[in-house]
């Protein structure tokens, strides 16, 4: 199951948008320009900001979620987020002895092909155990026939034999990322992975993370969420034909 949690985030960050964006209209330095915002200018300037949908200055205000329990399916489409910086557990690195993985839902809710799913991951964990054996088993015999000692020879087998056994793990296997964006680039993440044709998976990270960073910005997230809350539907004739139960759930 997903996890996830918002690790780090700006302080003060919608004040310090509302001062970048108001030192673009104003004669004096920012240091005034923040000791004449309260909490409630705060959240008047910023709301008409979000309402005119003037984005560049919440760029100032990043954001760094742990998330945990999801696929390489799901953290391939996240990497092709560029505007963001990603670290990624490594299947090289680090040796998987049992891997966990992830159970579409339609695979799960059907007794047969949960079956077939899951014998495949218990032949993929099988496999890898038996080819990580094999090669460690080349590659220490090459090391210590080099000259290596035991402790080096043994530390380089192990890393270059899961290097290359890796390659049979399923897309499905279960992963860790730590990843963090600009408010800017979460807009546009939630407006494309919130949206009901997005992928499940990542539909659903999406959804708890924009749960999270309400609940620390709520006006600068107010209007967050899938393109069809804020006007018509963005995906044309593929629309899923849903947009009032849309705008009740990311509007309330």
């Amino acid at each position: 199951m997903v996890k996830v949690e918002l690790l780090r985030y700006t302080p003060d960050g919608e004040k310090l948008i509302a001062a970048a964006a108001r030192l673009c209209y104003s004669p004096i330095g920012v240091n005034e320009i923040e000791e004449s915002l309260n909490e409630e200018k705060v959240e008047s300037f910023l709301s008409l900001l979000m309402d005119l949908n003037h984005e560049s200055p919440i760029e100032h205000v990043t954001f760094t979620f742990g998330v945990e329990g999801v696929s390489r399916t799901l953290t391939h489409q996240l990497v092709r987020h560029r505007i963001a910086s990603f670290s990624q557990q490594s299947q090289r690195y680090v040796k998987l002895e049992q891997f966990e993985y992830i159970i579409p839902p339609a695979i799960a809710n059907n007794k047969r092909a949960r079956e077939i799913f899951e014998n495949a991951m218990k032949e993929d964990q099988k496999n890898y155990n038996e080819i990580s054996n094999l090669l460690f088993n080349e590659y220490y015999s090459k090391y210590i026939n080099l000259n290596y000692n035991e402790k080096e020879a043994r530390n380089k087998a192990e890393k270059e034999s899961i290097e290359d056994a890796r390659y049979i793990f399923p897309n499905a296997c279960e992963t860790k990322i730590v990843f963090t964006m600009n408010a800017r680039s979460l807009m546009n993440f939630f407006k494309l992975r919130c949206c009901n044709r997005a992928q499940w998976e990542i539909r659903e990270l999406a959804i708890l993370m924009l749960i999270e960073v309400k609940k620390i910005y709520p006006t600068l997230f107010k209007n967050a969420g899938p393109g069809c809350i804020n006007g018509p539907c963005p995906e044309g004739k593929m629309t899923c034909g849903k947009i009032s139960e849309v705008r009740e759930k990311f509007m309330t």
